[in-house]
Protein backbone atom coordinates (compact mmCIF):
# COMPACT_ATOMS: atom_id res chain seq x y z
CA UNK A 1 0.00 0.00 0.00
CA UNK A 2 3.19 2.76 0.56
CA UNK A 3 4.12 2.23 -2.67
CA UNK A 4 0.89 2.81 -3.62
CA UNK A 5 0.32 6.05 -2.42
CA UNK A 6 3.91 7.42 -2.88
CA UNK A 7 3.27 6.54 -6.76
CA UNK A 8 -0.25 8.16 -6.28
CA UNK A 9 -2.12 5.89 -7.54
CA UNK A 10 -5.58 7.30 -7.48
CA UNK A 11 -4.15 10.14 -9.92
CA UNK A 12 -2.66 7.47 -12.22
CA UNK A 13 -5.87 5.94 -12.42
CA UNK A 14 -7.61 9.07 -13.51
CA UNK A 15 -4.79 9.36 -16.01
CA UNK A 16 -5.27 5.82 -17.08
CA UNK A 17 -9.45 6.28 -17.14
CA UNK A 18 -9.46 9.54 -19.13
CA UNK A 19 -6.86 7.69 -22.12
CA UNK A 20 -9.11 5.01 -22.40
CA UNK A 21 -12.60 6.77 -22.33
CA UNK A 22 -10.40 8.93 -25.13
CA UNK A 23 -9.46 5.65 -27.07
CA UNK A 24 -13.12 3.29 -26.45
CA UNK A 25 -15.47 6.41 -25.21
CA UNK A 26 -15.03 8.64 -28.55
CA UNK A 27 -12.30 7.45 -31.02
CA UNK A 28 -13.34 4.14 -31.59
CA UNK A 29 -16.69 5.61 -32.10
CA UNK A 30 -15.68 8.08 -35.07
CA UNK A 31 -15.53 5.55 -37.71
CA UNK A 32 -11.88 6.36 -38.63
CA UNK A 33 -8.40 4.66 -39.16
CA UNK A 34 -6.33 3.92 -35.89
CA UNK A 35 -2.44 2.52 -36.03
CA UNK A 36 -2.65 0.87 -32.23
CA UNK A 37 -4.22 -2.40 -31.89
CA UNK A 38 -6.35 -2.26 -28.32
CA UNK A 39 -3.41 -4.32 -26.40
CA UNK A 40 -0.56 -1.89 -27.98
CA UNK A 41 -2.82 0.92 -27.19
CA UNK A 42 -2.90 -0.80 -23.95
CA UNK A 43 1.09 -0.64 -23.71
CA UNK A 44 0.39 3.10 -24.50
CA UNK A 45 -1.58 3.92 -20.80
CA UNK A 46 0.55 2.04 -19.14
CA UNK A 47 3.83 3.75 -20.66
CA UNK A 48 1.86 6.83 -19.57
CA UNK A 49 1.23 5.43 -16.10
CA UNK A 50 4.68 4.10 -15.64
CA UNK A 51 6.46 7.64 -16.31
CA UNK A 52 4.09 9.36 -14.10
CA UNK A 53 4.50 7.44 -11.26
CA UNK A 54 8.67 7.67 -11.32
CA UNK A 55 7.80 11.89 -11.65
CA UNK A 56 5.65 11.50 -8.56
CA UNK A 57 8.46 9.39 -6.62
CA UNK A 58 11.66 11.86 -7.57
CA UNK A 59 9.03 14.83 -6.91
CA UNK A 60 8.73 13.27 -3.00
CA UNK A 61 12.50 12.77 -2.74
CA UNK A 62 13.34 16.10 -3.29
CA UNK A 63 9.61 17.32 -1.53
CA UNK A 64 10.67 15.42 1.62
CA UNK A 65 11.16 18.54 3.86
CA UNK A 66 8.43 20.90 2.52
CA UNK A 67 6.03 18.05 2.84
CA UNK A 68 7.03 17.43 6.68
CA UNK A 69 5.52 20.73 6.88
CA UNK A 70 2.73 20.52 4.43
CA UNK A 71 1.50 17.35 5.04
CA UNK A 72 3.47 15.24 8.08
CA UNK A 73 0.62 12.75 8.06
CA UNK A 74 1.51 11.54 4.32
CA UNK A 75 5.12 11.62 4.16
CA UNK A 76 6.25 8.29 3.18
CA UNK A 77 9.66 8.27 1.85
CA UNK A 78 11.96 8.67 4.49
CA UNK A 79 9.32 6.85 7.05
CA UNK A 80 8.37 3.85 5.50
CA UNK A 81 10.33 3.61 2.24
CA UNK A 82 13.62 4.24 2.43
CA UNK A 83 15.42 7.19 -0.12
CA UNK A 84 17.63 4.44 -1.54
CA UNK A 85 14.75 2.73 -2.30
CA UNK A 86 12.53 5.61 -3.44
CA UNK A 87 15.76 5.92 -6.13
CA UNK A 88 15.46 2.34 -7.13
CA UNK A 89 11.42 2.52 -7.39
CA UNK A 90 11.88 5.82 -9.47
CA UNK A 91 14.63 4.04 -11.91
CA UNK A 92 12.40 0.77 -12.62
CA UNK A 93 9.31 2.79 -13.34
CA UNK A 94 10.80 5.31 -15.80
CA UNK A 95 12.73 2.66 -17.65
CA UNK A 96 10.03 0.51 -18.19
CA UNK A 97 8.05 3.48 -19.23
CA UNK A 98 10.21 4.71 -21.35
CA UNK A 99 11.43 1.45 -23.04
CA UNK A 100 7.80 0.30 -23.60
CA UNK A 101 7.41 4.13 -25.80
CA UNK A 102 10.84 2.46 -27.62
CA UNK A 103 8.67 -0.27 -28.29
CA UNK A 104 5.43 1.91 -29.48
CA UNK A 105 6.93 4.07 -32.13
CA UNK A 106 8.58 1.39 -33.73
CA UNK A 107 5.55 -0.53 -34.10
CA UNK A 108 3.79 2.59 -35.62
CA UNK A 109 7.07 2.76 -38.22
CA UNK A 110 7.88 6.42 -36.23
CA UNK A 111 11.05 5.50 -33.75
CA UNK A 112 11.47 9.26 -33.91
CA UNK A 113 8.49 9.75 -31.47
CA UNK A 114 10.21 7.75 -28.76
CA UNK A 115 11.89 11.05 -27.92
CA UNK A 116 8.66 12.06 -26.62
CA UNK A 117 9.25 9.59 -23.85
CA UNK A 118 12.65 10.59 -22.75
CA UNK A 119 11.75 14.39 -23.31
CA UNK A 120 8.23 13.93 -20.73
CA UNK A 121 10.79 11.81 -18.19
CA UNK A 122 13.48 14.03 -18.31
CA UNK A 123 11.06 17.09 -17.89
CA UNK A 124 9.39 15.42 -14.80
CA UNK A 125 13.07 14.88 -13.00
CA UNK A 126 13.78 19.10 -13.66
CA UNK A 127 10.46 19.62 -12.53
CA UNK A 128 11.18 18.23 -9.01
CA UNK A 129 15.02 19.17 -8.99
CA UNK A 130 14.74 22.79 -10.09
CA UNK A 131 11.83 24.01 -12.35
CA UNK A 132 8.89 23.56 -9.30
CA UNK A 133 11.41 26.37 -7.50
CA UNK A 134 10.59 28.70 -10.35
CA UNK A 135 8.05 31.34 -10.33
CA UNK A 136 5.04 29.94 -12.32
CA UNK A 137 7.22 27.77 -14.48
CA UNK A 138 6.75 24.46 -12.63
CA UNK A 139 3.10 25.28 -12.71
CA UNK A 140 2.72 25.65 -15.98
CA UNK A 141 5.58 22.84 -17.09
CA UNK A 142 3.18 20.04 -15.00
CA UNK A 143 -0.06 21.17 -16.62
CA UNK A 144 1.53 20.60 -20.34
CA UNK A 145 2.55 17.26 -18.98
CA UNK A 146 -0.77 16.45 -18.07
CA UNK A 147 -2.55 18.40 -21.85
CA UNK A 148 0.26 16.21 -23.60
CA UNK A 149 -1.00 13.11 -22.07
CA UNK A 150 -4.32 13.74 -24.14
CA UNK A 151 -2.31 14.66 -27.11
CA UNK A 152 -0.31 11.79 -26.93
CA UNK A 153 -3.13 9.99 -27.90
CA UNK A 154 -3.35 11.47 -30.78
CA UNK A 155 0.02 11.78 -31.57
CA UNK A 156 0.21 8.01 -31.60
CA UNK A 157 -3.18 6.34 -32.72
CA UNK A 158 -4.52 9.18 -35.18
CA UNK A 159 -1.22 10.75 -37.03
CA UNK A 160 0.56 7.35 -38.12
CA UNK A 161 -2.66 6.33 -40.14
CA UNK A 162 -3.67 10.40 -41.35
CA UNK A 163 -3.51 10.43 -45.22
CA UNK A 164 -4.39 12.43 -48.20
CA UNK A 165 -8.20 10.83 -48.37
CA UNK A 166 -8.82 11.47 -44.81
CA UNK A 167 -6.84 14.18 -43.38
CA UNK A 168 -9.63 16.30 -43.26
CA UNK A 169 -11.79 13.90 -40.73
CA UNK A 170 -8.49 13.61 -39.17
CA UNK A 171 -7.83 16.88 -38.19
CA UNK A 172 -11.11 17.31 -37.44
CA UNK A 173 -10.79 14.82 -34.39
CA UNK A 174 -7.50 16.11 -33.76
CA UNK A 175 -8.86 19.65 -33.63
CA UNK A 176 -11.24 18.35 -30.60
CA UNK A 177 -8.59 16.28 -28.60
CA UNK A 178 -6.37 20.35 -29.26
CA UNK A 179 -9.59 21.83 -27.09
CA UNK A 180 -9.66 18.87 -24.66
CA UNK A 181 -6.40 19.43 -23.67
CA UNK A 182 -6.24 22.86 -23.76
CA UNK A 183 -9.07 22.96 -21.26
CA UNK A 184 -7.01 20.33 -19.17
CA UNK A 185 -4.20 22.45 -18.93
CA UNK A 186 -5.83 25.72 -17.98
CA UNK A 187 -7.96 23.65 -15.33
CA UNK A 188 -4.65 21.57 -13.39
CA UNK A 189 -2.67 24.95 -13.85
CA UNK A 190 -5.92 26.61 -11.96
CA UNK A 191 -5.56 23.66 -9.57
CA UNK A 192 -1.82 23.93 -9.02
CA UNK A 193 -1.78 27.68 -7.92
CA UNK A 194 -5.21 26.83 -5.55
CA UNK A 195 -2.36 23.86 -4.41
CA UNK A 196 0.30 26.48 -3.70
CA UNK A 197 -2.07 28.45 -1.62
CA UNK A 198 -2.94 25.14 0.65
CA UNK A 199 1.27 24.80 0.82
CA UNK A 200 2.15 28.15 1.53
CA UNK A 201 3.69 27.72 5.14
CA UNK A 202 5.88 24.82 3.94
CA UNK A 203 6.95 26.49 0.88
CA UNK A 204 7.66 29.88 2.82
CA UNK A 205 9.89 27.89 5.09
CA UNK A 206 11.67 26.07 2.05
CA UNK A 207 12.21 29.25 0.67
CA UNK A 208 10.36 28.16 -2.84
CA UNK A 209 9.14 31.01 -5.44
CA UNK A 210 5.19 30.19 -5.93
CA UNK A 211 3.49 33.06 -6.79
CA UNK A 212 1.17 32.70 -3.46
CA UNK A 213 4.77 33.42 -1.96
CA UNK A 214 5.32 36.35 -4.40
CA UNK A 215 2.06 37.98 -4.24
CA UNK A 216 0.13 37.15 -1.21
CA UNK A 217 -2.80 35.01 -0.55
CA UNK A 218 -4.99 38.09 -1.17
CA UNK A 219 -3.72 39.31 -4.53
CA UNK A 220 -3.17 35.18 -5.75
CA UNK A 221 -6.87 34.14 -4.86
CA UNK A 222 -8.03 37.20 -6.76
CA UNK A 223 -5.92 36.69 -9.98
CA UNK A 224 -7.09 32.64 -9.42
CA UNK A 225 -10.74 34.23 -9.79
CA UNK A 226 -9.97 36.70 -12.87
CA UNK A 227 -7.79 33.62 -14.24
CA UNK A 228 -10.62 30.77 -14.26
CA UNK A 229 -13.01 32.51 -16.04
CA UNK A 230 -10.77 32.18 -19.14
CA UNK A 231 -11.64 28.69 -19.49
CA UNK A 232 -15.04 29.64 -18.16
CA UNK A 233 -15.49 32.57 -20.66
CA UNK A 234 -14.17 29.85 -23.41
CA UNK A 235 -15.83 26.64 -22.69
CA UNK A 236 -19.75 28.96 -22.41
CA UNK A 237 -18.84 29.92 -26.18
CA UNK A 238 -17.91 26.27 -27.14
CA UNK A 239 -21.12 25.43 -25.99
CA UNK A 240 -23.09 27.86 -27.67
CA UNK A 241 -21.36 27.18 -30.97
CA UNK A 242 -21.55 23.93 -30.92
CA UNK A 243 -23.89 22.46 -28.88
CA UNK A 244 -26.42 24.62 -28.24
CA UNK A 245 -26.59 25.71 -31.80
CA UNK A 246 -27.11 22.45 -33.10
CA UNK A 247 -29.56 21.14 -30.69
CA UNK A 248 -27.28 18.81 -28.70
CA UNK A 249 -29.14 19.34 -25.67
CA UNK A 250 -27.93 16.29 -23.12
CA UNK A 251 -24.10 17.73 -23.32
CA UNK A 252 -25.30 20.98 -23.13
CA UNK A 253 -26.92 20.29 -19.66
CA UNK A 254 -23.71 18.10 -18.36
CA UNK A 255 -21.99 20.44 -19.16
CA UNK A 256 -23.62 23.32 -17.19
CA UNK A 257 -24.46 21.55 -14.53
CA UNK A 258 -21.02 19.47 -14.14
CA UNK A 259 -18.10 21.58 -15.51
CA UNK A 260 -19.73 25.29 -15.66
CA UNK A 261 -21.21 25.22 -12.29
CA UNK A 262 -19.03 23.82 -10.19
CA UNK A 263 -15.94 25.96 -11.87
CA UNK A 264 -18.53 29.23 -11.05
CA UNK A 265 -18.53 28.04 -7.65
CA UNK A 266 -14.70 27.82 -7.15
CA UNK A 267 -14.60 31.09 -8.91
CA UNK A 268 -16.71 32.60 -6.40
CA UNK A 269 -15.22 30.82 -3.32
CA UNK A 270 -11.91 31.80 -4.47
CA UNK A 271 -11.90 35.05 -3.79
CA UNK A 272 -12.85 35.04 0.04
CA UNK A 273 -10.68 31.67 1.14
CA UNK A 274 -7.88 32.61 3.35
CA UNK A 275 -6.62 29.43 5.27
CA UNK A 276 -5.86 25.81 4.16
CA UNK A 277 -8.91 23.88 4.81
CA UNK A 278 -10.79 26.06 2.19
CA UNK A 279 -8.31 26.13 -0.41
CA UNK A 280 -7.98 22.20 0.05
CA UNK A 281 -11.80 22.43 -0.71
CA UNK A 282 -11.37 24.26 -3.70
CA UNK A 283 -8.82 22.02 -4.81
CA UNK A 284 -10.88 19.36 -4.26
CA UNK A 285 -13.83 20.82 -6.52
CA UNK A 286 -11.46 21.80 -9.25
CA UNK A 287 -10.02 17.52 -8.94
CA UNK A 288 -14.46 17.03 -9.48
CA UNK A 289 -14.08 19.00 -12.36
CA UNK A 290 -11.46 16.94 -13.79
CA UNK A 291 -13.45 13.90 -13.18
CA UNK A 292 -16.87 14.73 -15.09
CA UNK A 293 -14.53 16.13 -17.41
CA UNK A 294 -13.22 12.68 -18.17
CA UNK A 295 -17.02 11.65 -19.68
CA UNK A 296 -17.72 15.08 -21.83
CA UNK A 297 -16.21 12.98 -25.05
CA UNK A 298 -18.28 10.05 -24.72
CA UNK A 299 -21.22 11.93 -23.49
CA UNK A 300 -21.12 14.37 -27.00
CA UNK A 301 -20.45 11.21 -29.30
CA UNK A 302 -23.36 9.61 -27.68
CA UNK A 303 -25.74 13.18 -27.87
CA UNK A 304 -24.56 13.40 -31.61
CA UNK A 305 -25.49 9.54 -32.35
CA UNK A 306 -28.79 10.03 -31.20
CA UNK A 307 -29.60 13.64 -32.16
CA UNK A 308 -33.07 13.12 -33.98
Amino acid sequence: MKYLQVVRYQNLLLVALMQMILRFGFLKEQNCSLALSNFQYVLLVLATLFIAAGGYVINDIFDQDTDAINKPEKVIIGKTIKESQAYNLYVVLTIIGVGIGFYLSNVIDKPNFAALFILIAATLYFYATTLKQMLLVGNIIISLLLALSVLIVGVFDLFPVTYAENQRQMIQIFSILIDYAFFAFMLHLIREMTKDLEDIEGDKQQEMNTLAIRLGISKTTKLLAILSLIPIGLFLNYIYRYFILNDLHLITLYSLLFIIAPFLYFTIKITTAKVKTEFHHLSTVLKWIVFFGLFLLPILTYTIQHHA
